[in-house]
């Protein structure tokens, strides 16, 4: 859709090329490092395990995915799920470190991820209906409808911008965590470095692809109303 308005390519392309960029990162990183075992042979589940109960967090599950990098915490049911919890590889005892600390960071309140929560059911609905009545209103020259579909992209913006701290912060608290309780070496502390920072551009690229969307709405709701 965004073709019939070429003068908004120049944000999109940039940020589209950045998303295709960090998915080929994190899988080659993954990928790597999911051959290089951990010198402890702890799997990924014991990892996550030790941290969580080091923390005195004792009502989170963890449980299996059967999706490859799919891997999260669900702060609803306090479920821990991950796709390769018998791996000892080093990336995969990385992502349940992270995974872990978004377990610690519901537990102790951390208050970006309680936002991305309390935005997450506001963000699903706009990012359903903004460009629908976008385009709706551009086609039948609403104006209050082009309005009503930048406010609710603009939530969904949000939702990704609000998304950067707390997986950076998940991340630091996986390499303390790991650092700390001794279940990797220093040298494997690289490796998990390299998968989680991968991942985190991930998260870059979708919050600079929501920004780059919701500057073309602006441009073009603007250029429409000259």
């Amino acid at each position: 859709m965004w073709l019939f308005y070429p003068e908004t390519l120049i944000l999109l392309i940039p940020a589209f090329l950045l998303a295709i960029y960090a998915q080929y990162r994190v899988r080659s990183a993954y990928a790597k490092y999911l051959q290089v075992p951990t010198q402890r042979r702890i799997t990924a589940r014991e990892a996550a395990e030790y941290i969580l109960r080091n923390a005195g967090v004792q009502d989170v599950a963890i449980e299996t995915i059967r999706q490859p990098l799919g891997d999260h915490y669900d702060p609803r049911r306090k479920r821990l799920r991950l796709s390769a919890p018998e791996s000892t590889s080093v990336a995969a005892v990385g992502v349940a470190a992270h995974e872990a600390g978004h377990a610690l960071q519901h537990a102790q309140g951390y208050a970006p991820l309680a936002l991305r929560s309390a935005v997450v059911p506001l963000a699903m609905f706009g990012s359903q209906l903004a460009f629908p009545l976008f385009f709706l209103g551009l086609i039948f020259q609403t104006a209050s409808l082009v309005n009503i579909g930048i406010i609710l992209f603009s939530a969904a913006v949000l939702f990704t911008l609000v998304t950067l701290p707390v997986e950076f912060n998940a991340s630091r608290r996986a390499l303390h965590s790991l650092r700390a309780l001794g279940l990797v070496t220093e040298g494997e502390i690289s490796g998990v470095r390299e998968v989680l920072t991968a991942a985190a551009l991930t998260y870059v690229a979708s919050a600079a692809m929501a920004v780059a969307q919701l500057l073309g709405m602006l441009m073009i709701a603007g250029n429409r109303r000259r």
